[in-house]
């Protein structure tokens, strides 16, 4: 697990500094991690989602005939 530190200056509201927090919270990936840990994942759940989200990275590529950016280059 990430500790994650935020050093308030005196003249710095609380909201701001709040809002700092949150924002290195998302980078660190906690609020993330939290979620993904608030309920029992079977091994098997975990295979078919990370398989799903493989699938929706290939397929735009499939549709236009390969990598993307590829074409863009050749255009230019």
């Amino acid at each position: 697990m990430v500790q994650v530190e935020v050093n308030v200056n005196p003249s710095e509201t609380f909201d701001r500094a709040l809002a700092r927090f949150k924002k290195m919270c998302g980078k660190a990936g906690i609020v993330t991690e939290i979620k993904k840990r608030s309920f029992y994942e079977k091994p098997s759940e975990k295979r078919r989602r990370i398989e799903m989200k493989r699938q929706r990275k290939v397929k735009p590529r499939r549709m236009m005939g390969g990598n993307p950016r590829s074409n863009n280059a050749a255009r230019s």
